[in-house]
């Protein structure tokens, strides 16, 4: 009998805070096809000429901002998670890669390969979409197109009461005026040629809206950390948070299902610049239900879902 390995992957992270790093790590991100469909031809002089200079010593400022005394907080929560995971999982080999940088899904990978293992490689993603999935299933099948892929898993109802038991607790800590359900956007053209990200995006949300203690008045949908000019999903939620401030309703609750694991999009992006955009329409509290990151109870929704789907593959 083979062992069963089970492969948690999430985006990536530069390797220090520092422009130079971050400069690379943008330049392999934003090189990926799945990420940017623009022909390289095309896109890669306006990346190495215009948006690397210009975005990357920027960038490097707010990963400073977050940077922690073991690191990047997504790869010190991913692996936190990832040893959680093999504490509940003692039979399989579990291990982590991520997309961009290290460790990276192609050595991960061919090393549990050769020690014979039976692999099930996991997203970190709960919706598919171009711009992450498939890339990941993309390099999973450049090293053996036969390794089975979970693909997402934001449907599965233990996932759904599991992310709205956690809002709900957040909720109940004060007294707010909405409850701001906010996702990673992409760009409108993907979803015009057939990505079903928007569809379940929505979907998950009209789910939280009916596990949730809360008026469905009072429960908004947003998506945020738009790039580049081209039209991206809407409402954006920065354009919402000022909405919201001028409506009056000034202490807002933002809950961000599409990340696993507290980043550079939750922790600086809504934890300090969405919030000063706030600030200045007139709000006064925005705060964060914290990513699931390395809670048991997702822990153990992760084993019993590499369990279920392991045995099914």
């Amino acid at each position: 009998m083979k062992k069963n390995g089970l492969l948690l992957v999430n985006l990536g992270s530069p390797a220090t805070p520092t422009t130079a790093d971050v400069k690379h790590y943008l330049n392999v991100f934003l090189s990926d096809r799945n990420v940017v469909t623009i022909p390289p031809a095309l896109w890669q002089p306006i990346l190495k000429g215009f948006v690397l200079p210009m975005r990357s010593w920027r960038s490097a400022t707010f990963y400073r901002d977050i940077w922690t005394a073991e690191g990047s907080p997504l790869i010190v929560y991913t692996a936190r998670l990832t040893k959680r995971v093999q504490d509940l999982l003692p039979d399989w080999d579990v291990r982590m890669a991520m997309t961009y940088e290290q460790p990276s899904i192609r050595e991960t990978l061919t090393a549990m390969l050769n020690a014979g293992e039976e692999v099930l490689v996991l997203p970190l993603f709960p919706h598919f979409t171009q711009s992450t999935t498939q890339s990941i299933i993309d390099q999973v099948h450049a090293v053996n197109p036969t390794i089975p892929v979970i693909d997402r898993f934001a449907d599965e109802p233990a996932y759904l009461q599991l992310l709205a038991d956690h809002i709900q607790a957040a909720w109940q800590k004060k007294k707010y005026d909405r409850l701001l359900i906010t996702y990673h956007g992409i760009p409108t053209a993907m979803v015009k040629h057939g990505d079903p990200y928007q569809e379940e995006t929505e979907r998950t949300t009209a789910r939280l809206r009916q596990l949730l203690d809360i008026p469905d008045e009072q429960i908004k949908m947003a998506y945020q950390s738009k790039f580049g000019p081209m039209p991206w999903l809407k409402p954006y939620l920065r354009n919402t948070l000022m909405q919201e401030a001028q409506l009056g309703n000034r202490n807002i609750l933002l809950a961000v299902p599409s990340f696993v694991t507290d980043c550079l999009e939750t922790l600086e992006e809504d934890g300090v610049q969405n919030y000063q955009v706030f600030r200045s329409s007139g709000g006064q509290e925005l705060d964060l239900v914290p990513a699931l990151n390395d809670q048991p109870a997702f822990a153990r929704f992760i084993a019993d879902l590499a369990q279920k789907r392991g045995v099914q593959a």
